[in-house]
């Protein structure tokens, strides 16, 4: 797969042939839309190579001066998505982890096919408080955040309301290993995995787990990955979160999740490798 800095680049790249062939289309040659912008004329090529992100008001002379205002809104949301595809914690969460728990819950609602894969931690839909609850406490601690962890705790578990409520279907697939990450201790991580063997018997769920002795030559443990429909899939990176929304990236994670959802055993032999994790624990 493409690095989070080459899948933002490429993106501009195209943002950017847009932009030339609006001005193509106008007659205008780049010097001439350059005076006309009161720009220097390198200004024109650096923002139709994507070397140089436009501000809106870039978008909005840009168009009107190509005779194509009516075109600067919607260039405006692409180019915002742009930027947002790759977005560093520390700017995501300066106001707090309830409102990152908030961002997403139009996309979590409209979503109706849910493809989840991790590698190290039950996956949000699927949490208990208590894990909620450590996992947030632990980012609070490690990134200096303010505490707002109650808040966004109760954010987190309302939005669980969709694995028991619509038309929403959950994929999920898990490393063995992410039973057995003991997060919030050895209670914590009890009532967490015995609610995930409740969980798994919901019609909506259906929980996939890779045991540590399969056979990995194909393909070995990748980063976690949300799939939202076909629509975007979501990446946590350590410094940054990042949003794919390029379809033949958002391919690739499809492929990729098919392929990890081979190599899991489901129901009984599922729930056995959960029992035995639980058993550890106690």
């Amino acid at each position: 797969m493409s690095t989070p800095s080459s899948s933002v680049q490429e993106a501009r790249v195209v943002f950017g042939r847009r932009l030339r062939e609006i001005r193509k289309d106008s007659g205008l040659s780049a010097r001439a839309l350059a005076v006309l912008a009161g720009w220097h004329e390198s200004k024109c090529s650096r923002l139709e190579n994507g070397s140089r992100t436009p501000s809106f008001e870039d978008i909005r002379a840009y168009t009107r001066h190509c005779g194509a205002a009516q075109l600067a809104e919607d260039l405006i949301a692409t180019a915002r998505g742009i930027e947002g595809m790759y977005v560093e914690w520390r700017r995501i969460e300066r106001s707090g982890l309830r409102r990152v728990q908030e961002s997403v819950i139009p996309i979590w609602e409209r979503t109706l096919r849910y493809r989840i894969y991790s590698s190290w931690l039950v996956p949000g839909p699927l949490q208990t408080e208590a894990y909620i609850r450590a996992l947030l406490s632990s980012i609070r601690d490690r990134r200096r955040l303010v505490d707002d962890v109650d808040e966004a705790v109760l954010v987190r578990v309302a939005k669980q309301h969709i694995v028991y409520e619509g038309n929403h279907r959950f994929s999920v697939i898990l490393e063995e290993a992410a039973l057995k990450y003991r997060i919030g201790g050895s209670e914590t991580m009890s009532g967490q995995l015995r609610h995930l063997l409740s969980v798994s018997t919901l019609p909506s769920v259906s929980l996939g787990i890779i045991p540590l002795d399969a056979d990995r030559s194909a393909l070995w443990p990748v980063e976690g990955f949300f799939l939202f429909d076909d629509a975007q899939a979501n990446v946590e990176l350590v410094s940054a979160h990042l949003t794919v929304v390029q379809p033949h990236e958002i391919a690739l994670y499809a492929e990729t999740f098919a392929m990890l959802a081979g190599m899991a055993v489901y129901g009984p032999a599922a729930h056995a490798l959960i029992s035995k994790a639980t058993d550890a624990l106690e």
